[in-house]
């Protein structure tokens, strides 16, 4: 399913500056501020984390936090290797673990720290739905990408005991396709070598096991929240269209989005889907703020949209 929407307009800067110094900020109904003004790619992103620092994504910066976070990857390249991502997916497609609503998974989510995210300190709920209303404001017409940006990052329950308490590294980080070569774009590219996946002669070519224009359908992807939580949505009979679902399961597949890395490996559908993609990554990485949204207040609205698209309980 294709989903067409007219791109919002562009304001100049001079009307931007103009409209803060006149009105400051909207806010949404969550008690949620969003800067109405967009730069000229459709977004204007805030300057600093929740940390007060700049959203740079910069894992070289020298702190305690992205020493933790360069460690985080090198467990996690010299781990994720394609037969495990294959055995997790076994495991997992068994959606044995519990049922629970969406909404209620939601609140699970607040247990959760992602030590691989240099920019969050605040609980997952937060940045879910931070992400939701900065989309909602923008784009107030595609209820289901507000819904998407809710529950994009629900997979991470899988740090939690009763998910099987997996380790950070098979759970959250950039993503990365495995059975073919480890493209330079990766972070931290260096730790690869220690993979056993590296030297294997058919694993180590830039198509690997893969054709061109396959389609990232058929492409093996690192095992983390981002898969766990497609095979939940796909599994339970999700109505989320084609770009919701490609968004909760490549959100964090940096090299391709970011870099451009892998572009080799898309169909036509996943290059069409790769549009909302990119519009979905600036309010996943620069909705992160110390403002707080009212959950309460904006509960109603999420519950009716989990109405319209899933099931009330879900196999997890």
């Amino acid at each position: 399913m294709t989903i067409l929407i007219e791109k919002p307009e562009i304001e100049s800067q001079a009307e931007c500056q103009k409209h803060v110094e006149e009105n400051n900020e909207l806010v949404l109904d969550g008690g949620f501020p969003v800067p109405t003004c967009l730069s000229d790619d459709g977004f204007l992103a805030p300057e600093i984390n929740s940390f007060g620092h700049s959203f740079s994504r910069d894992y070289d910066a020298e702190s305690e936090r992205q020493k933790s976070v360069e460690e985080f990857y090198r467990q996690q390249h010299i781990n994720q290797t394609y037969d495990f991502v294959q055995q997790m997916r076994k495991e997992y497609s068994k959606l044995n673990r519990m049922e629970m609503s969406i909404w209620e998974c939601c609140e699970l989510l607040n247990e959760v720290v992602d030590d691989s995210d240099p920019d969050l300190d605040e609980p997952q709920i937060q940045h879910l739905l931070q992400s939701a209303e900065a989309i909602r404001k923008d784009y107030p017409d595609e209820d289901w990408l507000h819904l998407t940006a809710l529950i994009h990052d629900l997979g991470k329950v899988l740090l939690l005991p009763k998910f099987g308490g997996l380790p950070q590294w098979a759970v959250v980080g950039d993503t990365f396709p495995l059975g073919c070569a480890f493209d330079e774009a990766n972070i931290h590219h260096k730790y690869f070598k220690e993979n056993l996946d590296y030297n294997n002669p058919a694993y180590n070519t830039k198509n690997g096991i893969y054709s061109d224009g396959c389609g990232l359908d058929d492409v093996t992807i690192s095992w983390g929240h981002d898969d766990y939580m497609y095979l939940v949505a796909k599994e339970n009979g999700t109505t989320l269209p084609s770009a919701g679902l490609f968004i909760i399961r490549y959100h964090s597949l940096y090299p391709l989005h970011k870099e451009e890395a892998y572009m080799h490996l898309l169909n036509d559908e996943d290059k069409e889907n790769l549009k909302w993609l990119r519009i979905f990554n600036k309010y996943d990485l620069y909705s992160k703020s110390k403002v707080l949204v009212d959950v309460e207040k904006v509960k109603p609205y999420y519950l009716s949209l989990i109405e319209k698209y899933f099931p009330s309980k879900l196999k997890w």
